[in-house]
């Protein structure tokens, strides 16, 4: 996790991230400030609730400079595997791309003992970008990557990242409440161990959703459709993870968890103990949630 040195909300990622919240405040420079310190509070919250869950969490302090106000969601630009890869993205924004640290790198390599980096930042100067774990879901032990399409999501780097990595790419279109392309896959999905989470009414091509559909199936998942509106309030974006002791965990944001119904609820805690965290000025001037703020670590 990358703690924060100046989050804000970033004009160059808002341009396809419908989730993002401007403020209208007249006084931006005092709202801004506002913003940052709320985020951080949120963020070390998030931080102390995990630990308190058992889960070994490693921050790393965001410097503030250069200025990358997306800091806080370093999944989008690098992930790691358990064959020893560190996998670098090409990222949309170029503001995000500056969240490509020296220091946050040379950890992820020589203390994480990350064997061999695989490099697709050079998409960039073609115009081509694929923002790690937004924009690709992976169900890792099947090696299958869910990836809509998008702005931030090219196929020919897709196409490159599972010829390289040896995973079976599945791609649709997926849209929002208001038809707009869903900017992360991340947003809409999310796949762990037991469970899929998945807005299937956002993917409307019928062929692509029963495709979907039938590799869930498939390999064994049981699948928690949930709606659009509650793709809004971020509850395609969880991520289960592991405590250290081996016990699986759904982390959610605290309005992700309260647009659930009874039912997915119940289906998630079935195999996961749920937890969750305020996170909503993250989620309003980032346009991400707790998903996006965890970057799983293998080695």
């Amino acid at each position: 996790m990358v703690r924060p040195a100046r989050f804000t909300f970033n004009d160059e990622t808002s341009e396809n991230n419908y989730f993002q919240k401007r403020s209208e405040l007249s006084d931006q420079e005092s709202e801004q400030d506002r913003i940052a310190e709320d985020a951080l509070k949120e963020f070390d919250a998030f931080v102390k609730l995990l630990r308190a869950n058992d889960v070994d969490v490693t921050v790393v302090q965001d410097t503030p400079e250069p200025h990358t106000p997306d800091s806080i969601f370093p999944n989008n630009w690098f992930s790691s595997h358990f064959s020893g890869e560190l996998v670098l993205y090409p990222m949309y924004a170029p503001n995000r791309r500056l969240e490509r640290k020296p220091h946050i790198i040379n950890l992820l390599k020589r203390n994480m003992n990350h064997r061999k980096v695989v490099d697709l930042t050079y998409w960039e100067d073609e115009g081509e970008f694929l923002e790690g774990t937004g924009s690709m879901v992976f169900d890792r032990r099947k090696k299958i990557a869910y990836c809509c399409r998008s702005p931030r999501t090219s196929e020919k780097v897709l196409t490159d990242f599972c010829s390289r990595m040896n995973f079976q790419p599945i791609v649709f279109d997926a849209f929002d409440k208001n038809d707009n392309k869903i900017y992360h896959t991340n947003v809409m999905m999310e796949i762990g161990m037991q469970v899929a989470v998945i807005c299937l009414e956002s993917i409307k091509n019928e062929n692509e959703r029963n495709r979907v559909i039938s590799q869930l199936n498939s390999t064994g998942k049981i699948i928690v459709d949930i709606s659009l509106d509650q793709v809004s309030q971020f509850a395609g974006n969880m991520l289960e993870i592991k405590s250290r002791n081996g016990n699986p965990l759904m982390i959610m944001s605290a309005s992700a968890n309260n647009s659930l119904t009874a039912s997915q609820e119940n289906i998630i805690s079935t195999y996961n103990k749920i937890v969750t965290a305020d996170l909503d000025t993250i989620e309003k001037n980032g346009g991400g949630s707790a998903r996006c703020m965890l970057a799983e670590i293998f080695y």
